[in-house]
């Protein structure tokens, strides 16, 4: 039985998308990006992330596409941060309207990443969602390396529902469980989310999935069964982390968008605009994407 008939979708390929790309994309296009997925219906977008551009120099452009960003009141841009050092960044754009924050399950992963073990990852993203807050904003806290670290493993379900306890208790707008690394399967997923959302309540969780190993579209309905409000996705499936060896794409959000219409799950995307911008964004990319959906005929024709 569907807990939710309806589900919001983040479209993150300007951020996470892009991030580990090797050719850098130029900012008038990641603005394209932008404005073809509010052309197909998303109404958040996760735009840029505040980072070190030495580190992540696909995102050295965040000030700059931001400014550019289509003036819109329902639009929610979100700007990832890391540190209190980019949640300053963004706020002072005077455009990011929401900042989400990430905390790591696994200490090993938490240094590579953030330079923070993960007690002390889940301390910053607390502040930041502080910071959100004060400055009239909303925060998000995403717990990255939900379903496994590429360093430690198997992560323990109830490290993550304790993380999650704790998180909630700073009152984000949701919490996200994020595979980082694409080594969720169904069942793991079904039970995380069922604990997490028993756990926090009646606080959104939000759900964040790669493809790496072709288990991202079935963990996208796993979670959603058992009630996750929101699904993170990138138009095309682009998509990796450059501190998470192996880290193949997100899910697709044509492929998701899809599956959950098809099921009786609203999204309010339109498809054929989505197959359409994945087609440009493969022109832009130079190579074909890994989505499947765009590739294939029409259905209902």
């Amino acid at each position: 039985m569907l807990k939710n008939q309806q589900v919001e979708m983040v479209e993150v390929g300007p951020r996470d998308g892009l991030q580990n790309e090797a050719t850098i994309v130029s900012t008038a296009d990641k603005l394209e990006l932008i404005r073809r997925a509010i052309d197909y219906g998303i109404r958040r977008i996760e735009v840029t992330s505040f980072v070190n551009p030495k580190k992540v120099p696909q995102l050295a452009d965040a000030e700059e596409l931001v400014a550019m960003l289509p003036e819109r009141d329902d639009m929610i841009y979100i700007g990832l941060v890391l540190n209190r050092r980019g949640a300053e960044r963004a706020l002072a754009t005077g455009r990011i309207d929401e900042l989400g924050a990430v905390c790591v399950t696994s200490d090993s992963f938490g240094i590579r990443n953030q330079g923070q073990s993960s007690d002390e990852s889940l301390a910053a993203a607390i502040e930041i969602v502080a910071l959100a807050k004060a400055a009239g904003r909303s925060g998000q806290i995403t717990i990255a390396t939900a379903f496994g670290c590429p360093f430690e493993g198997e992560v323990a379900i109830d490290r993550v529902v304790e993380m999650a306890k704790r998180a909630a208790d700073a009152s984000p707008r949701e919490i996200a469980l994020a595979d980082t690394i694409g080594v969720g399967v169904p069942a793991q997923v079904a039970e995380m989310v069922g604990r997490v959302r028993e756990a926090v309540g009646d606080l959104p969780l939000r759900v964040h999935f790669h493809n790496t190993r072709g288990t991202g579209v079935a963990n996208v309905w796993a979670a959603v069964t058992e009630g996750a409000a929101t699904v993170d996705a990138a138009l095309g499936g682009l998509g990796g982390c450059p501190f998470a060896p192996g880290a193949a794409g997100n899910v697709a959000t044509e492929d998701v968008a899809y599956m959950l219409e098809r099921s009786g799950v609203g999204t309010g995307l339109a498809l054929p605009r989505m197959v359409e911008a994945a087609g440009w964004l493969a022109g832009v990319m130079g190579r074909p994407l890994p989505a499947m959906v765009s590739k294939a005929p029409a259905f209902p024709g």
